[in-house]
């Protein structure tokens, strides 16, 4: 089997979130890792909810590759069927191709590859497939750390989180992601007096209320904060444009605004501050009654230490008190550092693979991934979004949104990547 012919496979089982359904991913796991007798376990958490470790090796160092086998939702819009799985002109089309399949195939690839091997690894490969991660990762990573958390427990993990590779002032970077903002996804709410629609100042508007305070909010100036690896990251940026000077947070900004890649700038913007997006709103119940209630829901994100008071404090400033401020969906924000073995051991083979004239630099990811509960169970995870040197740019846009595709290459080189890691980590 080749890393394209996995991921095809993998495509056209319509593994949608929701429902789910990844027990169609792990069957076909299970034909494959029975053929290569390699031992593995299954793990429903729900009917159809299911999900996969195999195991390769033996000895006390263990290394965790990590992958989830659903996908969002396809939409509308698409040049081709998204569960067409097609490999066309050396690239591989269909919704799952970067996230998270294309990893998955690699990571199955290359325990298929390491079991055909004579000489065994000096330590336990793990590759574990998880469901449910698009949607909270219940089904998946959760249940397995609250279950049978001895069955992943490794040294350090190898997951999806790395931005793709970018071209800097004719020099390729690769990243390396070492942590991921907290969610502190908050809820509010203002209440009012209702009347009848004809006399509105007989009332007390919720709606407007709102209204007011979302305008507000909409003047926020978050606080720009530089950990040390997005500081290392930015100096290195500023390095590689032939700029001198230090990156402080003072002047954060004016770098990022001088940025050609204006989406490379904003995701990098985000990786020094909280972030705040007001996303839902809803109030009232009929056009003639003045509304007593509106609600709004806002997406926020925070940094390695900012928490919980941090973002009602930062709130209120803009909302004053006649707004309730509700934190109703809070994960704290994870990190592992760049100052360990283990990401040096990932960074020196990502230039040994991809040519010592790359940089590679850690970087936090804005998003999130399953990483997070696996850091917070004290395992060291590391994102890697490694992509062949002439890969097609603008297939970024495309995960989570249509057409999302990966060339054959770039399949290949994170198969090489994560067998070379394998070899050495496990030698």
């Amino acid at each position: 089997m080749t890393p394209e012919r996995i991921l095809s496979d993998l495509i056209r089982l319509n593994t949608v979130n929701p429902p789910g359904n990844e027990i169609r991913v792990v069957s076909y796991l299970k034909e494959l890792f029975d053929a290569a007798r390699i031992p593995y376990e299954i793990m429903e958490s729900a009917k159809d909810r299911a999900n996969i470790i195999a195991r390769l090796g033996s000895g006390s160092k263990k290394l965790l590759f990590l992958s989830h086998s659903d996908v969002v939702p396809a939409g509308e819009g698409w040049d081709f069927d998204p569960f067409c799985g097609d490999i066309c002109n050396g690239v591989v089309y269909g919704r799952g191709a970067l996230d998270c399949k294309g990893l998955m195939a690699a990571q199955v690839y290359t325990l298929l590859q390491l079991a055909r091997e004579v000489v065994p690894l000096n330590g336990t490969l793990i590759l574990a497939a998880t469901a449910d991660e698009e949607k909270g990762g219940h089904f998946g990573i959760k249940y397995l750390l609250e279950n049978c958390p001895e069955k992943i427990q490794a040294d350090f993990a190898v997951n999806e989180g790395g931005e793709e590779p970018v071209f800097w002032n004719g020099r390729m970077i690769y990243f390396i992601q070492v942590g991921e903002k907290g969610t502190a996804w908050s809820k509010l709410q203002a209440a009012g007096k209702s009347c009848h629609g004809s006399v509105p100042a007989l009332g007390d508007n919720a709606v407007l209320k709102m209204a007011r305070a979302l305008n507000n909010l909409a003047g926020y100036e978050p606080e720009s904060r530089l950990i040390p690896e997005v500081e290392c990251l930015l100096q290195e940026l500023l390095r590689l444009k032939g700029l001198d000077g230090a990156v402080k947070k003072e002047n954060v900004d004016i770098l990022l605004n001088g940025f050609d890649d204006k989406s490379f700038a904003e995701t990098l913007r985000a990786m020094t501050r909280m972030t705040v997006s007001p996303n839902v709103i809803g109030g009232g119940s009929k056009t003639n009654i003045v509304p007593d209630f509106c609600s709004a829901s806002i997406d926020i994100r925070i940094l390695p230490g900012q928490d919980q008071k941090y973002v009602i404090g930062e709130l209120r400033r803009y909302l004053g008190e006649d707004i309730l401020i509700e934190i109703d969906n809070y994960v704290a924000p994870t990190f592992s550092t760049s100052q360990s073995d283990y990401y040096r051991l990932i960074e020196s083979i990502t230039r040994e693979m991809a040519g010592e004239e790359i940089s590679c630099l850690p970087h936090i990811s804005p998003g999130a991934t399953d990483s997070r509960f696996l850091r917070s169970a004290g395992i060291p995870s590391y994102g890697i979004g490694h992509m062949a040197r002439e890969f097609d740019q603008d297939v970024r846009t495309t995960i989570h949104g249509k057409n999302e595709r990966i060339d054959v290459p770039s399949l290949y080189f994170k198969a090489d990547f994560l067998m070379a890691l394998a070899r050495k980590y496990l030698s």
